[in-house]
């Protein structure tokens, strides 16, 4: 890449950062091409689609994520607790910018979308914490890593919707963690695989 073209590129990747930061990830692909001082046709040049730009957005956040990850395995022998780690860490990466949930949700079952990479790793390393828990006996064995992933979206957007007051994402991760059901009624009603 050219140094002006790649100059171009990580100026939008700044000025989106401060915008979604500000607004969330909806606003108008326009708004970032003029608060950059650049044309709309260079912003698509770089990045075809909000789901392009935000990829790039969240490639640095991977980072900072992928590290937890590594922490939390070095660090957390009793794999409950380090999936409950993991699903935090989890949450904080998809509550960074306001709206973030939605495009990941869909991106979940969209194999063309450029966050399909980055959503499949929240799967397959989920994954990798939740079987560590079941093999100890400490999460149910109908538990799938990909509903895990989806229960903390939903319930980032939830904190994140009007209707929620400040207690909301602690009680959903509550009733997600420990389940709605007394101990004896969650074993017999719980789904079978």
């Amino acid at each position: 890449m050219r140094a002006d073209a790649e100059r171009n590129r990580l100026h939008i990747l700044e000025v989106a950062e401060e915008l979604f930061a500000e607004h969330g990830v909806s606003g108008p692909m326009q708004d970032i091409a003029r608060r950059a001082g650049l044309g709309p046709g260079t912003l698509y040049r770089h990045f075809p689609t909000r789901e392009a730009l935000l990829a790039a957005l969240l490639q640095a956040r991977f980072e900072e994520l992928d590290a937890r990850r590594v922490e939390i395995e070095a660090e957390h022998a009793d794999p409950l607790a380090a999936l409950e780690l993991w699903l935090t860490a989890l949450g904080g990466y998809v509550t960074v910018f306001d709206g973030l949930p939605g495009p990941l949700r869909e991106a979940l079952s969209e194999t063309t979308s450029p966050l399909a990479m980055t959503c499949e790793w929240l799967v397959e390393t989920t994954g990798t914490f939740l079987a560590a828990a079941q093999a100890a006996g400490s999460a149910r064995p109908w538990v799938r890593d990909r509903d895990l992933v989806l229960t903390v979206l939903a319930t980032a957007w939830v904190s994140d919707a009007l209707l929620a007051d400040e207690r909301s994402g602690d009680g959903l991760r509550a009733i997600v963690r420990e389940g709605w059901q007394s101990p004896s009624r969650a074993a017999e009603s719980s789904p079978r695989s």
